[in-house]
């Protein structure tokens, strides 16, 4: 596993963001995980993030695009964020855009916010992570409305590797719909690889428990 990554599931676990124990996730399924991206509140953690997409990003996609488009809410500090790291470490400029939920009347009007999209415009799409893909249906077609443009690929932080709306992955399921790539910095089989009984942050956040635990979800959640 790449060292960036190792750095990333440390990081998720120390900032708070990546929680073991027992959680009742929107869906009603009972998880042994959660992860919060809402946690990540200070300049230092969304510095560190920005530079943890940066580079998944550069490992699946190149740089050869020109937008990054974050889905509101937690997609617009995401975007710009990771903007600001691909231009610090890889000397590229590319724009962030944004939607709003609600159309603006005035003023800078419409429904976007940050960097207009225009035809021959390729565009990756960032979110924190993505269990039903409800937010690609969302906005998928506000991106494609905006013009002749192409979607390079979708980049979430977590790949929970559970069942979408199917039996394959939620990530599995929008590649197959819409036509692009989707990946993660990290899926939850490297997260428990490199957390399995091991210290991090001075505790084992995965025991024998916390394993059991999570190999029991997946003979009931995994996708297949």
């Amino acid at each position: 596993m790449e060292s960036y990554k190792q750095e990333f599931i440390e990081f998720m676990v120390a900032s708070d963001v990546l929680k073991f124990g027992e959680f009742t996730l929107k869906s009603g399924r009972k998880s042994p995980f959660f992860m919060n991206a809402g946690a990540y509140t200070t300049g230092t953690q969304l510095r560190k993030l920005g530079e943890y997409y940066a580079k998944a990003i550069h490992d699946h996609y190149g740089l050869d695009f020109d937008i990054l488009f974050g889905p509101a809410y937690k997609g617009i500090p995401l975007s710009v964020a990771t903007a600001m790291a691909i231009s610090e470490l890889y000397g590229k400029d590319v724009r962030y855009c944004s939607n709003r939920k609600e159309v603006k009347d005035h003023g800078d009007k419409g429904i976007l916010l940050g960097s207009p999209i225009k035809d021959g415009d390729r565009v990756v799409i960032i979110e924190d992570v993505t269990t039903s893909g409800k937010s690609i249906e969302e906005t998928f077609p506000i991106i494609q409305a905006q013009g002749k443009v192409e979607i390079k690929g979708l980049i979430v932080s977590l790949n929970r590797m559970e069942r979408g709306q199917g039996t394959k992955s939620a990530l599995e399921e929008i590649q197959e719909k819409y036509g692009f790539p989707a990946n993660a910095i990290v899926n939850m089989a490297e997260v428990t690889e490199h957390l399995y009984n091991k210290e991090c942050g001075g505790k084992v956040v995965i025991d024998d428990g916390i394993k059991t635990a999570i190999d029991a979800y997946y003979e009931q959640y995994g996708a297949k």
